[in-house]
């Protein structure tokens, strides 16, 4: 750095206590810990009750955690003066709620410091607490607190959403408490094509009154601006939306509904593997060799699942199976092909052949028959709005960096916060 220009050392400047209000007045130093020894810069010298200037009486310290620096927990150690009104005789501190909020054990740089580890590092909230200095839960609450602060309650996180997209995850697995919530996330960037998706909330429960409620506690000019709403199967999410955004659209997106088709040749597969053989599945069997090769789209098989097919599919043993399959083909066919209106058609006369006429052993396709017919409005209505779909909303649920620690860590990883 030939030309760089030095300014004069300042440990208030370093630490980032000038953004705090604070000043450094000494310092303690330990291999395993860092004390600084502050005072606030502004005074307070004037009665918050009648106005008139107070003399000062003593002082008090306040002890915060801060931001660690090279990973050892710094401590600031505030000197406080306290003021006695010389009119009215009342006692009151300096204001430190620049530094931190009230009663709190963390600095305000502190919180800033957990919340970027836990959103953009995906540090552990243990790591955390470890790096502050402070217990777990002292940790944990501080965070929640401050996540809550800048992403919950910000009012104008929801601004903008034109496309809704609505799944439930599992995120207990206990015997205890309702194990599900049901994840909302905003799909208008994706429809857009101006970046991701982000999550706008997650309710626990799933159910028809959890989604309906949450609706209920939107502005009524957000829930007018709500033009789509992606949705999985459950008739619930679809009952919600229809009461709460009467003017919105529901869409029944082609995740879930291919995962329906496929769910069917799973249970296709299963049913004709016990009356043809009548036992288990084992390895040298070829219904639960193909049960992998079943599920890719015909144009994407190696030659070698291929094959596996054209053996499977030879003989009349399984043509159950097949014909199961051939429709989970053309469903994958109409949903990839580059011309909407086309594809649109495909799947209009998909829907018409398994609602009719269904041979009565085909009792997989009978039922995916009746689900395609009642919800074929919503089915169609993706191929007249692309970008639909709710493929973000459901890798958002399945996203590997978690829902555990605080419980809402992962949460909190997949929403832009802007730190």
């Amino acid at each position: 750095m030939p030309n760089a220009t030095f300014a004069r050392p300042d440990l208030t400047t370093f630490a980032r206590l000038d953004e705090l209000g604070l000043e450094v007045t000494g310092q303690y130093l330990e291999p395993g810990r860092a004390v600084l020894a502050c005072r606030v810069v502004e005074p307070d010298g004037w009665c918050r009750r009648c106005g008139c200037e107070g003399a000062p009486r003593d002082t008090v310290t306040r002890r915060l955690a801060h931001e660690p620096f090279g990973w050892r927990p710094t401590t600031l150690l505030i000197t406080v003066r306290r003021y006695r009104c010389t009119g009215c005789g009342h006692v009151w501190r300096q204001d430190t709620s620049k530094a931190a909020g009230p009663r709190a054990k963390l600095s305000r740089r502190a919180l800033r410091w957990a919340l970027e580890g836990l959103v953009c590092q995906h540090l552990t909230v243990a790591r955390l607490a470890e790096g502050l200095g402070v217990s777990w839960n002292t940790a944990n609450d501080a965070v929640l607190a401050e996540g809550r602060r800048v992403l919950i309650d910000d009012p104008h996180r929801i601004d903008g959403v034109k496309v809704v997209g609505v799944d439930e995850h599992v995120w207990r697995h206990t015997r205890r408490g309702d194990k599900y919530v049901t994840v909302i996330i905003d799909l208008t960037p994706i429809r857009a094509g101006t970046g991701p998706a982000r999550l706008l909330d997650m309710v626990e429960g799933r159910s028809k009154s959890a989604f309906k409620q949450w609706l209920a506690d939107r502005p009524a000019p957000w829930r007018q601006s709500v033009e789509v709403v992606a949705m999985a199967g459950f008739a619930g999410f679809k009952t919600a939306a229809a009461e709460e955004l009467p003017t919105a659209v529901a869409v029944m997106d082609p995740f879930h509904v291919v995962r329906l088709a496929g769910d069917a040749l799973d249970e296709c597969r299963r049913r004709v593997h016990l009356e043809v053989v009548g036992l288990c599945c084992h390895k040298g069997d070829p219904l639960y060799a193909a049960r992998r090769p079943l599920h890719p789209a015909a144009d994407l098989l190696t030659d070698r699942q291929r094959k596996r097919l054209d053996a499977l599919f030879t003989g009349d043993a399984h043509v159950e199976v097949e014909a199961t399959w051939s429709i989970y083909q053309a469903m994958i066919a109409a949903y990839r092909d580059p011309d909407r209106t086309r594809g649109r058609d495909k799947m209009r006369q998909l829907i018409d052949s398994v609602s009719h006429a269904v041979p009565a052993t085909l009792t997989e396709v009978t039922r995916l028959g009746r689900t395609l017919k009642r919800r074929a409005t919503d089915v169609l209505a993706y191929f007249d709005r692309p970008g639909t779909s709710n493929g973000p909303t459901e890798a958002i649920c399945e996203s590997g960096f978690g829902w555990s620690g605080t419980g809402w860590s992962g949460w909190m990883s997949v929403v832009p916060t802007g730190v």
